[in-house]
């Protein structure tokens, strides 16, 4: 679901893949894209659910101001997808 020829921009620079793993399936994106994009990318469109109703949240603002993109990383909680680089 990546777009990878544009008829107004440039075409993507060459970037090495990394693979990174969520919610235990392997996801490929290209290192240092935010991890929102790289999810977004892999068909991924629920980040995360609300605790008390199990609302699906997914990115909102994607500019790192509201909570819906907040995901584990390396075991941290509370990280912001759509500002995180991919590494």
């Amino acid at each position: 679901m990546r777009i990878a020829a544009h008829p107004i921009l440039d075409p993507l620079p060459e970037v090495e893949s990394v693979t990174f793993r969520f919610d235990g399936r392997d996801v490929e994106g290209r290192e240092g894209e935010p991890l929102a994009v790289a999810l977004l990318a892999a068909g991924v469109r629920v980040f995360r659910t609300m605790p008390r109703f199990g609302d699906a949240r997914g990115g909102y603002c994607m500019v790192g101001r509201c909570a819906d993109c907040m995901v584990f990383v390396d075991g941290v909680p509370g990280v912001r997808a759509c500002v995180t680089p991919v590494r």
